[in-house]
C-alpha cells in the first residue's frame, strides 16, 4: 500500500522488483464480487449504507482514469462499504502489533473500513495496511496491471507481507 509520495530511490526499487518478477507473473485478477465473497467468508463485516462512504468508493473509481477503465463498458460503480468487526479472524487487524494507523491516521484504529466496487474490482481500506495487503495479494493482477511496475511491485510486496511470495511469484 502506498502511503506517501515515493522518492526516486523507492521508484527505482519498485522497477527492480518488477524486472525480477514480471516474467513469472500471469494475469490472475479476481473480480469485485470475488473480493467481496472472500471478505465475507473470512471476516465479520457490518455493512454501512452511509451515502458519503459509498460515494467515496464510486468517486475513487470514476476520478481515476486507470480504475475507470476497469469498469465494464457502459457500467457505473456498484459500491459497497463495510466495517470490519473486531471479532474472529478480523481481530488480528486490531492487535497492537498490526496497527499502523498512528503513523498514517494519527490514532490507533478503533474501526477498520473496507470499500469494494463490485463493477471494477477496486477496493479501499482505511485503518489497516495489513488488510489492504491481504486483499491485494488475494485479488491479483490483470494484464494491464502487469505492465505497470508500481502496481506490480505493490502486489509483490503484498504477497511478501502476507507470506505468499514463492519463487517467481
Amino acid at each position: 500500500m502506498i502511503t506517501g509520495q515515493p522518492d526516486e530511490k523507492t521508484l527505482s526499487e519498485w522497477k527492480e522488483l518488477w524486472m525480477r518478477y514480471k516474467d513469472g507473473l500471469h494475469p490472475n485478477r479476481k473480480s469485485g464480487r470475488e473480493l467481496l465473497t472472500y471478505l465475507q467468508s473470512n471476516y465479520a463485516l457490518r455493512e454501512r449504507f452511509d451515502p458519503t462512504a459509498l460515494d467515496a468508493v464510486s468517486w475513487s473509481v470514476m476520478s481515476n482514469e486507470y480504475l475507470a477503465e476497469k469498469l465494464p463498458a457502459g457500467r457505473q460503480p456498484i459500491p459497497r462499504m463495510f466495517s470490519l468487526e473486531n471479532a474472529g479472524k478480523g481481530r488480528k487487524f486490531y492487535l497492537a502489533e498490526n496497527q499502523d494507523s498512528e503513523e498514517l491516521w494519527g490514532a490507533p484504529s478503533t474501526e477498520i473500513l473496507v470499500g469494494v466496487d463490485l463493477a471494477s474490482g477496486y477496493y479501499m481500506v482505511q485503518g489497516s495496511t495489513l488488510l489492504w495487503d491481504e486483499l491485494c495479494a488475494f485479488q491479483g493482477l490483470d494484464e494491464r496491471d502487469l505492465q505497470n511496475y508500481v502496481i506490480t511491485a505493490q502486489y509483490i510486496r503484498a504477497l511478501e507481507r502476507v507470506g505468499k511470495l514463492t519463487g517467481k511469484a
